[in-house]
């Protein structure tokens, strides 16, 4: 897929995080959820997650800049066909890396099929 409006990708990341149930959303702490181009050491990288998972918090955890979850634009384009692909991938990498911020190792992701 060629190219696409980088508002247009963050409406379609908006759209993902819109469809997660709200249970879950909720449940979410201290996370921002970005958009970028590509990793800079891997520009292969679909998305990351950066910071500390709820299951690794501890009573001393407090006054740190939220988690980050980045969205790598540049990557997720380049390995889809049209929109509608890029919109599931996209709805895909988004549940991968909220997985992580609830402690969910890549492992457990592969094996549930959100690798």
């Amino acid at each position: 897929m060629d190219g696409v409006d980088p508002q247009r990708f963050e409406e379609l990341v908006g759209e993902a995080l819109d469809e997660l149930p709200a249970e879950l959303l909720r449940a979410m702490d201290n996370v921002v959820v970005l958009v970028d181009d590509r990793h800079p050491d891997d520009p292969e990288l679909l998305g990351l997650y950066e910071g500390v998972a709820l299951t690794e918090r501890t009573s001393d955890y407090g006054g740190v800049l939220p988690d980050r979850i980045t969205l790598y634009r540049g990557a997720l384009v380049a390995m889809c066909e049209d929109e509608d692909d890029l919109r599931e991938e996209v709805a895909v990498t988004v549940v991968h890396e909220i997985a992580h911020h609830f402690g969910i190792d890549e492992a457990t992701l592969h094996r549930l099929g959100w690798g």
